[in-house]
């Protein structure tokens, strides 16, 4: 029980910070922007589906294949963006964003069943099927790497936000969208970058999602639920926020089904979230006033 505790936790960490990459660029988005981006869950299926398709097709590993996948997704968000999100008018944005990015969703769901048809992929590759012995139990290659992809990324992302002048943009677009633009800061510029960076990471996300799990172009439902809980969990606009709760959430889930069920094991991840917000209606770093008006 000890050896399996153990692999759960550490299984639960590694898997935590992959969502936890897929979870950052939606509550950037929501943070910059006010709007609750349902598309995201369908981002990283698509992102899996490059990925898949660079790997079978032009037999281009994964992870090299980033350096395509990622520009490619950062394009998709600037013109979901400037297509459809920049045109919702400010007082409805929150509510109306909702239903055109499930709009949105489905409509790339249906490409995907049109070009791949239903059936389940995955991406394989060696660092799949391999494995290391770590602390008594093995742990696939893909795990680990995942783990180190999303740690490395995210800490760009923080060098980006925090010292690059376009981050110093978005983060003041966060704390007052309104004050950014009395400073003179693009707020149609911003918001363009954030969704697209937003996307980006998913490419990320995606690709390790459609290494360690079988997707069809139904896989997102179940992914943004998850996305959705594990950024409410650390509260709404918090990247660091969502780095703890996916780790938080995903080492509770392991370790359920562990020392109780494998039944009970989602249940428990959307569990601890209303647990949480009967304590912190916020989330866990999320504040009263999300953002001065």
């Amino acid at each position: 029980m000890g050896t399996e505790l153990s692999k759960a936790v550490v299984d639960g960490i590694l898997t935590g910070g992959v969502y936890a990459l897929m979870a950052a660029g939606l509550t950037l988005i929501f943070g910059v922007m006010e709007i609750i981006n349902i598309a995201q869950g369908i981002f990283v299926v698509l992102a899996a589906y490059l990925s898949y398709v660079l790997q079978v097709h032009l037999g281009i590993d994964p992870f090299i294949g980033l350096l395509i996948t990622m520009p490619l997704m950062f394009g998709v968000g600037v013109l979901i963006e400037w297509g459809f999100v920049r045109r919702l008018k400010a007082q409805n944005r929150s509510a109306l964003s909702i239903l055109v990015t499930f709009a949105i969703a489905i409509v790339i769901e249906g490409i995907l069943t049109q070009f791949f048809s239903a059936d389940l992929k995955t991406l394989t590759v060696w660092y799949v099927e391999k494995s290391v012995h770590v602390l008594g139990f093995y742990l696939p290659y893909i795990y680990l790497l995942g783990f180190v992809l999303a740690v490395v990324l995210l800490a760009l992302l923080y060098l980006f936000l925090y010292r690059s002048r376009s981050g110093k943009s978005i983060r003041a677009s966060m704390q007052n969208r309104a004050g950014a633009e009395l400073i003179g800061i693009d707020i149609n510029r911003v918001s363009a970058l954030t969704f697209g960076i937003g996307a980006a990471v998913t490419a990320a996300g995606g690709m390790v999602f459609g290494a360690t799990n079988s997707f069809n172009p139904n896989s997102g439902y179940d992914l943004i639920s998850r996305l959705l809980v594990i950024v409410v969990l650390g509260g709404l606009g918090s990247i660091g926020g969502a780095l703890v709760a996916s780790v938080a959430a995903l080492v509770i889930e392991d370790v359920t089904a562990v020392v109780w069920s494998p039944v009970w094991a989602s249940t428990m991840f959307f569990a601890v979230l209303v647990v949480v917000l009967l304590i912190r209606p916020n989330g866990l770093f999320g504040r009263a006033e999300a953002r001065a008006q």
